[in-house]
C-alpha cells in the first residue's frame, strides 16, 4: 500500500448511510460442566450477559469504531431488546435518530448461549414478513433526508423484512442519482434487486445461492464469480472466502484475489459486517481496490480472532497493519 497514513487519516471525515436490519445480539456466557438428567444436553450455568449491535447495527458500530459518522436507517419494535440495541448504539457512537420503530413488531434479536467459549445454543426472535408501507414511508424519508450529507451507501441485507423490493430500488436510484457509491451485503437467490449497485460482497454460501452453483472452493469460487459478474454488468462482485481471503470480480478486468493472513478462529459471528464496513470506508477514503480488500481483509481477521461481534478499531487496524509491513 502506498500511503496507508493518509488513507487512515481521511477515515474519520466520511459518513457512510447505512440500510439494513438491524438485530440485537445478546450472549449468555456461562459454565457447563455436567449433562441435563432430563434430556443429553449440557446444563450451562449462567453468570453473567451482555449485549451488542448485529446486523446492519454491526456494521454501523464497525463505522463508528473506525472513525467514521455512520448513519444508520433500520427498523426496531418498541420493546425491551429495542432500549437495549439503541443503548448498545449509543455507547459505540451511533445515532439512533434514523431508526424506525413498529409497535407491533418485535425488535430482532439473535440470544446465543456461551459455554467454555463454544456455542451451545442459538435461539432467534424475529417477524421477517415485509414492513408496513407505512413504515417504508418513514424508511424512505429517512435515506433521503441523510442521502444527501452521506460519502457512500451501505446496504446490510439479513432478510428481516425491512429491504422490501421497492425500499431497496429506490435506495440504490437515489443513491446513483446522487453520484453516492452503494455497497451491499446479499441476502437470498435474487440479485437482479441489488442490480444498480457499485459493489456486492457475498460470502461462498451467499455466491453459491446467487447462482444456484457449487461454491466450496476457490476454483468453484472463480466459476460462480464469473457468472454473477456476468449478470452484473457494471457491479464489482467481492466473495469473501474465509481462511482463503477474498476474491475480487470487475467486469473485463483480471480477477484479483488476496490471502487472509493466519489467525486462530474464535468466532465468525459478524465478521462480514467488520469486511464490508472497512471496504466501503477504504474505498471512500481513496484507496485502491487492492488496498481497500487488503484492508478489509485484516480487518477481518482480526474478528474472527474475538469472541462474539466485534467491531475493529482503528489503531487495532493501524497496529495490525504496521506488524504484517514490517519488514523480516
Amino acid at each position: 500500500m502506498s500511503n496507508p497514513s493518509a488513507i487512515f487519516r481521511h477515515f474519520p471525515g466520511q459518513r457512510i448511510l447505512v440500510i439494513g436490519d438491524v438485530i440485537l445480539d445478546r450472549y449468555w456466557w456461562g459454565e457447563a460442566s455436567r449433562l441435563s438428567p432430563e434430556a443429553p444436553v449440557p446444563v450451562v450455568r449462567k453468570q453473567r450477559a451482555t449485549v451488542r449491535p448485529g446486523g446492519a447495527a454491526n456494521t454501523a458500530a464497525n463505522l463508528a469504531a473506525l472513525g467514521a459518522t455512520p448513519l444508520l436507517v433500520g427498523l426496531v419494535g418498541t420493546d425491551r431488546e429495542s432500549v437495549e440495541l439503541q443503548g448498545s448504539l449509543l455507547e459505540r457512537g451511533v445515532a439512533v435518530d434514523w431508526l424506525i420503530r413498529e409497535d407491533a413488531r418485535p425488535t430482532t434479536t439473535k440470544t446465543r448461549v456461551i459455554a467454555s467459549h463454544q456455542q451451545i445454543v442459538r435461539v432467534d426472535e424475529e417477524d421477517i414478513a415485509p414492513i408496513s408501507g407505512e413504515a417504508e414511508g418513514r424508511a424512505r424519508a429517512a435515506i433521503a433526508e441523510r442521502l444527501e450529507s452521506a460519502t457512500a451507501v451501505v446496504v446490510s441485507d439479513y432478510a428481516k423484512g425491512f429491504l422490501t423490493p421497492s425500499l431497496l430500488n429506490v435506495a440504490i436510484a437515489e443513491a446513483g442519482r446522487a453520484g453516492k457509491r452503494v455497497f451491499i451485503d446479499p441476502k437470498g437467490a435474487d440479485y437482479a434487486r441489488y442490480q444498480g449497485c457499485f459493489l456486492m460482497k457475498p460470502n461462498r454460501l451467499e455466491l453459491s445461492i446467487l447462482t444456484g452453483m457449487p461454491v466450496r472452493t476457490h476454483e468453484e469460487t472463480l466459476a460462480a464469480g464469473n457468472r454473477l459478474s456476468a449478470g452484473m454488468p457494471g457491479v464489482m462482485i467481492l466473495v469473501t472466502e474465509g481462511a482463503e481471503g477474498m476474491t475480487l470480480f470487475a467486469d473485463s478486468r483480471p480477477v484479483e484475489h488476496v490471502v487472509s493472513a493466519p489467525r486462530q478462529v474464535y468466532d465468525v459471528t459478524g465478521a462480514g459486517d467488520t469486511v464490508l464496513a472497512t471496504l466501503s470506508l477504504a474505498i471512500s477514503a481513496g484507496a485502491s481496490h487492492r488496498d481497500a480488500m487488503e484492508l478489509a481483509n485484516e480487518a477481518g481477521a482480526i474478528a474472527v480472532s474475538t469472541m462474539g461481534t466485534a467491531a475493529v478499531t482503528l489503531p487495532q487496524l493501524e497496529a495490525a497493519w504496521s506488524v504484517r509491513v514490517q519488514p523480516g
